[in-house]
């Protein structure tokens, strides 16, 4: 520490400096959290900071919304979570963010140091909180040293800003919140960069990128951000893209080029089995991306090139002949140069093709959806698309185009937990709180965060919630179908949406058909929630 900065740091506790390192260094402006006996030395920093508190009714709930916040804004999503029992129900939403690569930085209290690991039965008491939260973190810290807090916030900024993202776990005893440190003046943080492309590697690239007769480019969420750069690269390639379910919006809507997130089919499949060269940009490659019906069915035969911001990741499911790693949107720029000028590979007449071949609008599991996001977009065209693991998601999952990227997202990617929609979408629209944000929850899935319909009335969220009544686990009861399994477990009764909507406070809806739907939209309201039931049954029933 040099002399200036001694002579301008100040003595503040180490709850309060982390408040004031959030708020000045890393420009956080919300925190989500339920105060609990642990951590009121938290609060006591947080009431004079400016930083906005959302109180969720589940510490589940808060790891959703941060979820939601982070993947609307591109920020890390921030929680405040007590010892213990708070720590194991946030461990869900940590698993679903870490399967994602959300940024998240979950901070906690911890029992006091020195009884830590002693097994004493103390309230909230865990053999080893950091260890069961170490497996749904990039890292899980324990702080033992107050004056080490700026450090190891920076590592965890470091981590979301340079590395892939995920959540990352800062625990502080309880006896640590109030112990003084010297606290500095604000300064700016280091200015981080990710990892660029090898121009070797680069160049090799372009030359079987520019040799090959049939590429294929795969975009993932790593994308979201190079949505310029993988538009150009894309068209000067004439290359089918599939983007995934996390990249929707990246090539905007009704590309030429985008396949979507249509890779499970067979005719899609084919074309992935027939490319000789794969450019696979920003994507794990991962089961619920591109084998949604779950056989291990997706191959690729050529030579496969892939960018990834984690060095391992270039080794995992599909076999790599060159692998760069690199933040997407540097290596996207970098490939851009080589193609100075549009090849010419009928790209757009194969995909126009495959589209043709799958007629999904037709198709009688995806048929039904095409109305209900039809009056979507009607209504509110701009709107971020929030899912849970819910039948019209999973039809959306291939349905829905987004103009761009972070406006459609949800749960059944990754993790695959369920009661993710509506958390996710309350946080959505604190990020962004001039755009409509949808919610597309079902009956089972809801009744796992019901409870955060209270946090949109409290927070005055004008968030829509339609919510696909089928009166259980359609999903589970078709599988247990197919497998000659009874259904068992999977019928369980919904309670009546349309008083627990009112009781809550939100405007509550029933439609029955696409007609009512496009009405209800209309009616939604600008400053408070709405939700609207859709009765799956009648639904399908007034399509005839």
């Amino acid at each position: 520490m040099t002399h200036e900065t001694r002579a301008s740091a100040r003595h503040v506790s180490c709850a309060e400096a982390l408040v004031q390192l959030l708020r000045d260094r890393y420009a956080v402006d919300t925190v989500f959290g339920i105060p609990g006996v642990h951590t009121v030395p938290l609060y006591r920093g947080l009431e004079a900071s400016g930083l906005r508190h959302v109180t969720p009714r589940h510490e589940q709930g808060a790891g959703f919304m941060a979820d939601g916040y982070a993947r609307a804004s591109g920020k890390p999503g921030v929680c405040f979570i007590i010892t213990g029992p708070g720590m194991t129900n946030i461990a869900t939403a940590m698993g679903q963010a870490l399967a994602d690569s959300v940024p998240m930085l979950v901070i906690s209290s911890v029992n006091r140091c020195d009884t830590l690991g002693r097994g004493q039965g103390r309230l909230h008491e865990l053999p080893s909180q950091q260890h069961v939260l170490a497996g749904v973190s990039r890292f899980s810290h324990t702080l033992l040293d107050p004056s080490a807090l700026p450090e190891v916030l920076a590592r965890a900024f470091a981590v979301f800003q340079s590395a892939r993202p995920g959540p990352v776990h800062i625990e502080i005893p309880t006896d640590l919140f109030d112990t003084s440190i010297a606290l500095s003046e604000p300064a700016s943080p280091a200015r981080l960069y990710r990892p660029a492309a090898h121009p070797e590697g680069i160049a090799l690239a372009a030359e079987w990128l520019r040799q090959a007769h049939m590429p294929l480019v795969l975009l993932g969420g790593g994308c979201a951000d190079a949505s310029t750069a993988a538009q150009t690269l894309v068209e000067r390639l004439d290359a089918p893209t599939v983007t995934t379910i996390n990249a929707k919006g990246v090539l905007g809507r009704e590309h030429p080029l985008d396949l979507g997130a249509n890779a499970t089919w067979p005719e899609a499949r084919a074309l992935a089995r027939e490319a000789d060269v794969i450019l696979a940009v920003g994507t794990e490659l991962g089961e619920t991306d591109y084998d949604v019906v779950f056989d291990d069915g997706f191959t690729l035969t050529g030579r496969v090139i892939r960018v990834d911001l984690e060095a391992e990741q270039l080794a995992r499911n599909q076999t790599t002949a060159l692998g760069l790693v690199s933040d997407a949107h540097t290596a996207l720029d970098a490939l851009v140069a080589h193609f100075p000028t549009p090849l010419s590979r009928q790209g757009a007449a194969r995909v126009r093709a495959i589209h043709d071949a799958l007629a999904l609008p037709e198709r009688p599991d995806m048929a039904p959806f095409v109305p209900l996001y039809t009056a979507i977009d009607k209504a509110l065209p701009e709107a971020i698309l929030v899912g849970d693991s819910t039948d019209p998601v999973y039809a959306g999952n291939h349905l829905v185009e987004r103009a761009m990227p972070r406006r459609y997202f949800n749960a059944s990617t990754g993790y695959g937990t369920l009661g993710y929609g509506l958390p996710a979408a309350l946080g959505a629209q604190i990020a962004t709180p001039g755009a409509p944000v949808v919610a597309l929850i079902g009956d089972g899935g809801a009744m796992f965060t019901l409870s955060e319909l209270a946090t949109a009335v409290d927070e005055e969220l004008p968030v829509v919630v339609v919510l696909w009544n089928n009166a259980g686990y359609e999903e589970i009861r078709r599988y247990m179908e197919a497998h000659g399994v009874a259904r068992i477990g999977v019928a369980p009764s919904p309670p009546d949406f349309q008083h627990l909507a009112e009781g809550f406070g939100f405007a509550p809806h029933r439609v029955d058909s696409p007609i009512a739907l496009e009405r209800a939209l209309n009616d939604v309201s600008c400053t408070s929630p709405t939700l609207i039931e859709i009765d799956a049954r009648r639904w399908q029933a007034a399509l005839g």
